[in-house]
């Protein structure tokens, strides 16, 4: 097996006005390819940890390595082959308008412009903004917002997305239509993805491994049922499985043998076929 594209191996920071921030516990990788979730409740240090992985923050203990470099001193190595999207996106959006804002992110790539008009027209029909092409970005809603900071993070064909709280305000079809993107984006670019969360349900439609992370420790890891099955662990955290995977839970407590997952349709077969119901 190849080492991993991420590789974090104890982090402290402390901030100037001396926070500090302890993740001594944890031990994170990431595989070329792979698709990786970091759950916590907020404060638990999900964005620090992201900073050192993108190289903002250089950590006072610990050691962090992407792509077999130190991400805080080969900082302009690393940085062109990552996609970054902030928990506050309209922060990281600075062109007059989105196709500038958009292109801003080619140019290191030194195309010729057509092949950046080709690459910028291409994203925002991916992400379907083609409307938006033209706006002055301080005008549009949060979620167009979001969109607009993602086909930057995305214009490039990165090798690696950080995203940090991706589907926070998003609405149920917002946050579906977001996980699809995502998963075409890592099927046919072979992009690698590290997102943070405290919503489950994305995680378990996109996520391949989910780190549960909490007071600097990781608490458990493993694919997402695996982890959402694991409930004590997840109230340890401040968090709560999936609702289908808590009514699977009590389900078993009373003596009904059935797998949860979080494909309603799927549960409910499973349940029916377990009290005896045939399909017609």
């Amino acid at each position: 097996m190849s080492d991993p594209i991420v590789s974090v191996k104890c982090v402290r920071h402390v901030y100037p006005d001396r926070t500090e921030v302890s993740l001594c516990g944890m031990e994170l990788d990431i595989e070329a390819g792979e698709i990786v979730a970091v759950l916590a409740a907020n404060g638990a240090g999900k964005t620090t940890l992201l900073q050192h992985i993108t190289g903002m923050l250089k950590p006072v203990e610990g050691g962090v390595q992407v792509f077999g470099l130190d991400p805080y001193i080969d900082f302009e190595k690393i940085r062109p082959r990552l996609g970054v999207v902030f928990q506050n996106p309209a922060e990281q959006i600075i062109g007059p308008t989105v196709r500038d804002d958009i292109a801003f992110g080619l140019g290191h790539l030194k195309l010729s412009q057509r092949k950046l008009d080709t690459r910028v027209q291409a994203i925002l029909k991916q992400l379907g903004i083609q409307h938006l092409a033209d706006k002055v970005p301080h005008y549009l809603s949060g979620g167009e917002v979001k969109k607009v900071a993602m086909a930057g993070a995305l214009v490039p064909r990165p090798e690696l997305l950080i995203l940090d709280e991706p589907f926070s305000e998003l609405d149920t079809w917002a946050v579906a239509e977001l996980v699809q993107l995502l998963r075409e984006v890592n099927e046919e670019l072979g992009c690698s993805m590290v997102f943070t969360s405290h919503q489950l349900e994305p995680v378990a439609m996109l996520a391949d491994k989910v780190y549960v992370l909490h007071q600097g420790h990781v608490l458990t890891q493993g694919t997402p049922r695996e982890v959402f099955q694991q409930q004590d662990i997840l109230e340890q955290a401040r968090l709560k499985a999936p609702e289908l995977f808590q009514l699977v839970h009590l389900l078993r407590q009373a003596g009904l043998e059935i797998e949860a997952d979080w494909d309603v349709a799927k549960v409910a077969r499973r349940i029916l076929a377990a009290q005896g119901f045939k399909r017609k």
